[in-house]
């Protein structure tokens, strides 16, 4: 029988302004490479990296560009979740976000925990 994948989350509270929001999205495509379900959790100014255009021109090297690592993340099958507090203070709804973002509270995070969920936070 095959072993089910195991989940990580990857709670990113960094926007922009910081290299290590970078290094999240990193280690979550690395996760998925590693054959993990990889779920990453923006809260604070990492909501931000993933409002349309938030992130056209920025790198943190040696890291791939930012915009590469969050698409290629979404298109292996990587879940983004923006708080949806976060959003809401920032005026942002779900059209003002990436493709395949999707606002949401803390209660998906609660259940991956609760079935034995990996976590790491950047």
């Amino acid at each position: 029988m095959a072993e089910q994948a195991r989940d990580l989350v990857v709670f990113i509270t960094h926007g922009i302004e910081h290299e290590l929001s970078s290094v999240g999205f990193t280690l979550a495509n690395g996760g998925i490479t590693s054959g993990l379900k990889v779920s990453v959790f923006l809260v604070g100014t990492g909501v931000d990296l993933v409002r349309k255009g938030g992130v056209d021109i920025t790198q943190a090297h040696p890291c791939e560009p930012l915009k590469s690592l969050i698409q290629d993340f979404i298109a292996r099958g990587g879940r983004v979740w923006a708080c949806v507090l976060c959003t809401k203070a920032r005026g942002y709804t779900e059209a003002d976000l990436m493709d395949g973002v999707v606002i949401s509270g803390a209660s998906v995070v609660h259940e991956l925990i609760k079935t034995g969920a990996a976590t790491v936070s950047f």
